[in-house]
């Protein structure tokens, strides 16, 4: 089965009709037929840039419900610190936490795929085994 890493922009783009990349990330998402991968981090940081729409964080917990998505935390003491690291590391790019736990989870899950709209920061970051993502066209 293949599998694919999802950040907060395409999940929050898929569930608000008015963000611009919503048609496209609907079209790819809808045409997946593999598990999505995202952390804890990135469904917190999606749930708050939702919360102002009416509806909006029940219906991102249908999608991931739905997906069927499988969800990691990567936040025991050690993966936090190593999220810190990398986010010291890329603070030009800059890389958000949520962004750190993926690059973590990619190593952890053996994906290097990646939904994102943030193809700046993850065409530049790498996994701590120098793996390069490779981005999912829109």
């Amino acid at each position: 089965m293949t599998s694919w890493l999802i950040d907060t922009g395409p999940l929050v783009a898929y569930v608000d009709r008015h963000e611009p990349q919503h048609d496209a990330v609907a079209a790819v998402l809808e045409a997946f037929t593999g598990q999505l991968i995202t952390t804890s981090a990135v469904i917190t940081e999606s749930m708050y840039f939702l919360s102002d729409i009416a509806g909006g964080p029940a219906a991102l917990a249908d999608v991931i419900a739905a997906a069927p998505a499988l969800v990691v935390d990567m936040v025991d003491p050690g993966q936090v610190v190593a999220a810190a690291r990398l986010m010291e590391k890329h603070r030009d790019t800059p890389m958000d936490f949520a962004d750190a736990t993926l690059v973590l989870a990619a190593d952890v899950m053996d994906v290097s795929e990646i939904l994102t709209l943030d193809r700046r920061g993850f065409s530049t970051y790498r996994t701590a085994k120098r793996k390069a993502f490779r981005l999912v066209s829109l």
